[in-house]
């Protein structure tokens, strides 16, 4: 185990990033709580910062000509589901089996979401969340096939695509632990557009090694992801089983609705009383209804990139 990785076992003390509204509009993205995988330890730190800023540009450019928060959130996670660093889409981490089982959910703050779980086939799971989302009367689908997957014209892949050689490597390793080592990853984004309607969207491949079935916290509304116009959104990243257990992503919403909280002040309870107090690890991003943003973890690292002030700013 890597050194990041051993830190990334005990939580310690909220790192917190509170940033006032900017221009009207508002996003921030993480690409996952903790360090890097000893098996992307050699990829250099600009090559990771190079994955967040393309995602970030992606989504402000929709968020810029007066798109909607939904679109802007989708068109970030989608860039991160494509590179080969964070672990969603190209790039996930395996299945105990070696292969991969994808989630994915969106939500806008009209109260619509859409979820999906041990996502096989689509090259882009937050794509296939949204579809639920829009085109069927449900909310959240487990292991659609590649005809629903590409009936909805989203692009399929086999699983050539979204093994890579370290996440083989990172499972082989994981299997020669005796005892239990941090292992999960997400990607996800949140905005508020010009219109004052905020979104969320979070991807995940899950925790390396996890049983074949195994979901965790990305598509569960509420947990690791959630949206409320009026209040905020928020997606998530860290101990899946614990943000579910947390009700995390909600749990902020909640003490901004009926405790008058704002959203800092939301974020650091929630991470203290939901997590911290539980040994449970992780961060999130969240925007509220005016757009400012609040980006905060109890892990020693993690990916994520926003705006302030002085431009473009990003952790790694």
């Amino acid at each position: 185990m890597s050194v990041n990785e051993e830190a990334i076992a005990a939580p310690r003390s909220t790192t917190l990033r509170d940033v006032p509204p900017q221009n009207g509009f508002a996003l921030a993205l993480h690409g996952g709580a903790g360090g890097h995988i000893e098996e992307l330890r050699h990829e250099s730190k600009a090559a990771f910062e190079d994955g967040l800023a393309i995602a970030y540009r992606a989504g402000r450019a929709v968020l810029e000509r007066g798109g909607t928060a939904l679109d802007a959130v989708c068109a970030t996670v989608e860039q991160l589901e494509n590179h080969h660093l964070f672990n969603a889409g190209h790039g996930a981490a395996l299945t105990v089996r070696g292969d991969v089982e994808l989630d994915a959910a969106v939500m806008d703050g009209t109260g619509r979401a859409g979820a999906v779980a041990a996502s096989r086939h689509a090259k882009n799971p937050v794509f296939v969340a949204r579809s639920v989302m829009e085109s069927t009367p449900h909310l959240f689908l487990v292991a659609p096939d590649e005809e629903l997957v590409a009936g909805w014209g989203h692009e399929t892949a086999g699983q050539d695509y979204f093994i890579t050689e370290p996440r083989v490597r990172q499972l082989a390793r994981m299997q020669g632990l005796l005892t239990p080592a941090p292992r999960h990853g997400t990607v996800g984004a949140v905005a508020r557009d010009k219109h004052g309607t905020v979104a969320s969207a979070t991807s995940t491949g899950g925790m390396v090694k996890q049983e074949m079935g195994r979901v965790g916290d990305t598509p569960v509304i509420g947990a690791g992801t959630y949206a409320r116009n009026g209040l905020a959104a928020v997606s998530c990243t860290g101990d899946g089983e614990a943000f579910i257990r947390g009700v995390v992503a909600y749990d902020i919403a909640a003490r901004i609705r009926y405790l008058g909280m704002g959203l800092a002040d939301a974020v650091e309870a929630t991470i203290e009383n939901e997590l911290t107090s539980k040994n449970a690890s992780g961060g999130l991003v969240s925007v509220d209804a005016d757009g400012r943003v609040v980006v905060a973890h109890n892990s020693p690292t993690m990916f994520a990139a926003f705006e302030d002030a002085s431009g473009l700013v990003m952790l790694t």
